[in-house]
């Protein structure tokens, strides 16, 4: 009796052990607290923070099309290759576009402040290996100088930061000005969210560039999008299809797949950042 049980035993732990394991959901949000620990072990560390925005998107698209864009490219890229997805956020760079109704701009000190304390959060569980995929371009200069300030202090993780990707070639595009809300963006939304595309008022507004300032291009002045795009439009949206949404999100998310085997793999920005902390300790010590 004692042998048949201890027999019965083995072959039901070996049946359990052929059994494929339940799929991790790459959303951080729908995770358990226990699937979460075998979500951070499978990723090896990895996360990713899609970074969007609140804000007009011409008269023909929904205010947050940056952050569901983002969203979508990286959930489908963590799927190809696992990483674990953190939960919308909109808290960036979007003081341009203060003029317009729905915008939320938050104070340039409390982005900082509170994308360092999502950071750290993120790596307090698990995140040594992060990745800020920005989908929105007014966060273009903020990203960069917050990866910068990551040598202000040591830290037991690595930010790493993916830009704007360009998406060169496709399907001929019909526009030449496509900057915001245009031909491009309109086009993704047909792939992530058509159902809150409206490409009937495309037209209601103008995205033309009304070119009112006249400066030499070694000047910067921070009115300058106000300048030439006063309806916080860039483009025309009518032409867009899904031809092209399809394009530019295929190459997105595999811009992402690529930076998330490539972080998977790097093993030195973590031992150098580690050595440069050291190092900064006694800089006298330092050889020229």
């Amino acid at each position: 009796m004692r042998t048949a049980l201890i027999t019965f035993a083995i072959v039901m732990f070996c049946i359990s052990q052929a059994q494929p394991q339940a799929k991790l959901s790459v959303h951080w949000e729908e995770l358990s607290a226990a699937e979460f620990q075998s979500a951070i072990e499978q990723s090896k560390g990895t996360c990713l923070l899609p970074f969007g925005i609140l804000e007009k998107h011409g008269p023909h698209l929904p205010l947050g099309t940056d952050l569901l864009d983002v969203r979508y490219a990286a959930l489908n890229a963590a799927e190809q290759e696992y990483a674990v997805v953190f939960p919308e956020y909109y808290f960036g760079q979007i003081f341009e576009a203060r003029h317009e109704p729905g915008t939320i701009a938050y104070s340039a000190h409390l982005q900082l402040e509170l994308l360092q304390e999502t950071t750290d959060e993120m790596a307090r569980n698990g995140c040594k290996k992060i990745i800020i995929v920005n989908g929105h371009g007014g966060n273009e200069n903020l990203l960069p100088f917050f990866a910068q300030t990551q040598l202000e202090k040591p830290h037991d993780y690595v930010v790493y930061l993916m830009g704007l990707v360009e998406t060169p070639g496709g399907p001929p595009k019909k526009t030449s000005i496509d900057m915001h809300a245009g031909e491009s963006e309109t086009s993704k939304m047909l792939i992530s969210n058509p159902n809150l595309v409206h490409l009937d008022r495309a037209h209601q507004e103008s995205g033309a560039d009304q070119a009112r300032l006249k400066l030499p291009d070694t000047l910067y002045t921070a009115i300058w999008w106000y300048a030439r795009f006063p309806n916080h439009y860039s483009g025309d949206g009518a032409p867009a299809t899904r031809e092209r949404g399809e394009f530019e999100m295929k190459a997105w998310q595999d811009a992402i797949v690529t930076a998330i085997r490539a972080v998977k793999a790097d093993q030195e920005s973590l031992k150098l950042q580690n050595e440069f902390f050291e190092k900064a300790k006694h800089p006298l010590d330092t050889r020229p």
